[in-house]
Formats: C-alpha cells, structure tokens, sequence
C-alpha cells in the first residue's frame, strides 16, 4: 500500500494542494470565489479541500460518513472550528436534512472523489439541488471507472495488486479470483467488490447528470490526474482532444475527470 493512505496529515496537505494548485483556479474560471460564498463538501475526509477554502475566507462544511476521518478533520481545522470558518456534520447523505442538520443551502457544493463511491447514484445526484441556492454549481471530480486504477487497487498491499492496471475490469468470478491469487485478503477483496459496484464511467455520469436535472457547464480530461503530482510525483497533464472526443475510448486513458455542473434551465 502506498504509505500516504496512512497518514492522515500528509494525506490532509496533498489535497489541500491540490485544492489551491488546480480545483480552486479551474473553478475561477467560470465561478466566482468570496468570502461569501458559503462551500460544502460531501465526504470531506480530513478536510484538506476544505481547508483550501477556507484560507480564501469562505464559510465551509463538510458532511462525512467515518468519524474516525472527522477526528482527523476536527483536529488539523482546529482554529477554523474556533474561528467559526468551517462546521462538520457525521452522516450518511442520504439521511441529511437541509433544514434541521445544515440549515442553510450553499452557492457551491464539492464533491472529490467521492461520487465513485456512493451508492445509486441516479437516486443521489438529484438530491443535490435541495443544498444549492439559485446560480450554485456543485464540482465533481474521479476518477473514471475504466481507466487502469479505477478499481482502486492502488491502496491494496502488495506491489503486484496495488500497480497491475486494469484487472478490476475483469468480469464476473474472474476479479475476485485474481484479488485471491494475488494474495488479498477476504477483507480487501470486499472492499474491492464494493468499488467495482459503485465505479462510474464518463458516459455514465453525463447521463446521470442529465436525468437528474444538471447541465454540464464545463469539463476537464486528464491524462495524469493532478492529485497524481502530490502522491506520486507525476505531472498532470491534459488528456489529448482527439482521445477526450472519443465516447467509451477515452475512460480507458483518461485518469482523472473534473465537471462543474448547474441546475439545467427549465423548458416551457
């Protein structure tokens, strides 16, 4: 397993940078940032995205689902907890209630590598307009499903299951049985299974979008994802546009997605 999925205050610094160097600037391009604008993050974590936010005077909350993770967030947010700059909520998102547990609705809501693991996300995603005011945009960002670590075999032990690329798109029996020949425990082997049954595709989140009532505003392929610089020392890089114009082709090449979407204009 590559160290830095266990340390927190590491883990905490690599996605606040990657907040300031990349999400924070791709967003500015089309979305105003201020000290008023009031950001929630769904499965924050430790809270490194949120603390990027932060530092540009925004009001933040996270919503997260371990509370071991929000242990980690409370402690390295400590003086943005005292000063009132951010609030943490530990709860399933299908159980949030906008008025009694947050009460208020946000002008954006970030979602970082997250939307690959929840649950149906055609019943989730509509629920994101009941926690943005009117001209919010929610940000996502993932990592498409077939791209050579969309299983997330990276976090596994062992050299040969955490870098072999693509074996999580091997179907039925097949993956479960290579997790075993290669040595994962029963209990790695669930979590794995549980990924593969949440992962998400490129195609298949801009249909989800547009079934739940999101137009796309804007997109961004990589070819190296930019968490990928803080983690592994590679440089991000822009995916190629004739690959990014290929439908199916490109979640096989592109390693990190980000979108920003809004509510769709209603028709008459």
């Amino acid at each position: 397993m590559y160290e830095f999925h266990g340390d927190k205050r590491r883990y905490f610094d690599m996605t606040r940078q990657v907040t300031e160097e990349y999400i924070i600037p791709y967003l500015k391009e089309s979305f105003p940032l201020s000290p008023e604008t009031r950001v929630l993050e769904i499965g924050c974590g430790e809270a490194g995205v949120l603390k990027a936010f932060t530092d540009l005077g925004c009001q933040t909350f996270g919503i997260e689902l371990e509370e071991s993770r929000l242990e980690f967030a409370r402690q390295f947010m400590a003086e943005e907890l005292k000063a009132g700059k951010v609030q943490f909520l530990n709860k399933d998102i299908y159980d949030v209630n906008v008025q009694t547990d947050i009460g208020e609705a946000f002008d954006l809501v970030i979602l970082k590598d997250v939307i690959e693991h929840i649950p149906d996300q055609a019943k989730f995603m509509p629920q994101l307009h009941k926690l943005l005011k009117p001209g919010g945009r929610v940000f996502f960002a993932f990592p498409p499903w077939y791209m050579p670590y969309g299983g997330h075999q990276q976090v596994l032990p062992g050299k040969a299951a955490s870098r072999l690329p693509w074996y999580h798109l091997l179907p039925g029996p097949m993956y479960p049985g290579m997790l075993k020949l290669l040595g994962m425990p029963a209990n790695s082997i669930a979590t794995m299974l549980e990924i593969r049954s949440t992962g998400i595709s490129i195609q298949r989140f801009e249909k989800i979008c547009r079934n739940s009532g999101f137009a796309i505003e804007s997109r961004r392929f990589y070819l190296f994802n930019p968490i990928y610089k803080f983690k592994f020392g590679i440089r991000p890089r822009l995916q190629n546009k004739l690959v990014a114009g290929i439908p199916r082709l490109r979640d096989f090449f592109t390693m990190g997605m980000y979108y920003i979407v809004k509510p769709a204009e209603k028709t008459a």
